[in-house]
């Protein structure tokens, strides 16, 4: 079997509802997942929701109903997301499924046997909200922990413990060893300082006494394991890991297959919890270093220069943005409107800026008159004179240029820079029209000119199925919004299938072909 390209995101934890930042997560997710399924590669896209944890177990009991139920009406409203979004994803993970517990704790029964977890009583300052105990590390200047920690209280308590400190030579080395481990490098360059600084062990538990929503530990039924060997953990139990399967060799074809994978993460999660916890996690089961993921670690859209949160009151969301300008409009904005792992200030504003001047300025207007030229001056009908291309210079090498790009596995991260190019195209095309005026041509007697028209024609309508395939990632509506207005493979109308990278070579449009009328493609955004 060919090796499948596996893509996760973070599982998104369900105390509260999505908001554009996660919505940005998703959609780029799903633009890398879509991107290797047009160039003909197998995919497993993985994403979900983390369900435990003692926040939802106190928002349940402030909304007066049970934990299950609580996650249940909050998990529909991520599911739902990923619906409007149009992401085409291949499993859901949800941490309260019964084949994920039971590989959460197949590994902890392991790591227990093997002495690599043990109990052991703290003391210390403990963060209600950040659920964790705190040391002086965390003081500010004055001696006081921050407001970002919330309540902070004394607590004297009995936990299991992971032995991660053991680890951490491991960790140097392999970061030392793989120079593309986190991507953007400058994320790597941040996890391996935070390495180097590590020290102690990782609890794992909490008690049932004041906490019950979560996996019971295997060997021991008075405590339920932390978010760390339970969230952290789907990235495999959803993927087909066996935890009863001592190597990593032994595991069955159907996870071996997918795994490793690439890990798209919010760069607050990169440290501790993925590039420290959960990679020293997969090496104390035995993964080797050849199997660890790959962690892409996106910045945030803020909001006037501060981080989108529920606390502050500062969330857009992402419902009322499609509902308002539709799914491409937004997916096309948060691809192109930030640089991969770099921060941006989100702008409804600048949304609809980008979406007229972009796409209905730009993409759709190039559809919209390529086909309406067509009807006027040829019946619809497309004729091919010559093998040359009539298109300007510029335009023939951002083509060939743009195609090489695509077929480059490292294109997939930056859909800002594809699809900015991919617009520029058009752009070049429009400038084309302008500058040849079919109009002049097409009434003109002289047979070179109108040949010229017929040839201006196909090459405008074949760079607009080429740049259909190319924006597909991205755009997948507006993608079979052109191919149906170019009436092209309609027997695959609406599935992702109709797009292969495969197919952008020039010239697939056949001699005599007959293109539909043209439908607006991106109604401008009248703003009052």
């Amino acid at each position: 079997m060919p090796k499948t390209f596996f893509i996760t995101t973070a599982i998104y934890y369900t105390n509260s509802s999505p908001h554009v930042g996660h919505a940005y997560e998703m959609v780029l997710a799903d633009v890398i997942a879509r991107y290797h399924r047009l160039k003909g590669e197998n995919v497993f896209f993985l994403t979900g929701v983390d369900q435990h944890g003692q926040k939802v177990q106190q928002s349940a009991a402030k909304a007066g109903i049970p934990p299950a139920e609580f996650v249940t009406g909050i998990t529909q409203k991520w599911v739902d997301l990923s619906k409007k979004l149009n992401l085409q994803y291949d499993d859901w993970a949800e941490t309260t499924s019964g084949r994920h517990k039971k590989v959460v704790q197949g590994i902890l029964q392991r790591l227990f046997d093997e002495g690599q977890i043990y109990k052991d009583k703290q003391a210390g300052y403990y963060s209600v909200r950040q659920e964790q105990f705190l040391t002086d590390k965390e003081r500010g200047a004055d001696g006081e922990f921050g407001p970002e920690w919330g309540q902070v209280e004394f607590r004297e308590e009995e936990n299991y413990y992971f032995k991660l400190s053991q680890h951490k030579d491991w960790l140097l080395r392999y970061l030392d060893n793989r120079n593309d481990a986190v991507v953007p490098n400058f994320r790597q360059k941040e996890l391996r300082n935070a390495v180097e600084r590590l020290t102690g062990d990782l609890c794992i538990s909490r008690p049932k006494s004041r906490l019950d929503w979560g996996i019971e530990l295997p060997f021991d039924k008075d405590f339920v394991t932390y978010v760390w060997f339970d969230a952290l953990t789907n990235y495999i139990s959803f993927a087909g890991y066996d935890p009863a399967l001592s190597t990593f060799n032994s595991q069955p074809s159907t996870f071996s297959e997918k795994w490793p994978a690439l890990q798209i993460i919010g760069k607050d999660i990169l440290v501790p919890a993925h590039g420290i916890y959960w990679l020293i996690m997969l090496h104390a089961i035995g993964f080797p270093d050849d199997q660890m993921p790959q962690l892409l670690a996106h910045g945030w859209w803020n909001l006037g220069g501060a981080k989108m949160s529920k606390s502050v009151g500062n969330i857009v969301d992402p419902f009322v943005l499609t509902d308002k300008y539709g799914a491409d409009a937004l997916r096309y904005y948060l691809m192109s409107d930030i640089a991969t792992g770099k921060d941006a200030d989100f702008s409804e504003e600048r949304l609809v800026e980008r979406y007229n001047a972009d796409l209905a300025n730009n993409l759709g207007n190039l559809l919209n008159r390529t086909l309406n030229m067509t009807h006027r001056y040829r019946d619809g009908r497309l004729q091919r004179l010559s093998e040359d291309l009539k298109l300007p210079d510029d335009a023939i090498d951002g083509y060939k240029q743009l195609l090489n790009e695509y077929k480059a596995t490292k294109a997939a991260a930056r859909p800002d820079v594809m699809t900015e190019r991919s617009l520029y195209l058009a752009s070049v095309l429009n400038g084309f029209i302008e500058v040849r005026s079919p109009w002049k041509l097409a009434k003109s007697s002289r047979a070179e000119d109108r040949e010229f028209l017929e040839d201006l024609l196909y090459d405008c309508a074949e760079a607009l199925r080429i740049l259909g395939i190319l924006i597909s990632p991205v755009l997948p509506k507006a993608a079979h919004g052109i191919f149906d207005q170019l009436n092209w493979k309609m027997e695959l109308s609406g599935k992702e299938e109709r797009f292969s990278l495969a197919d952008a070579e020039w010239g697939k449009l056949p001699d005599g072909h007959v293109v539909g009328k043209p439908v607006p493609l991106f109604p401008r955004i009248e703003t009052t």
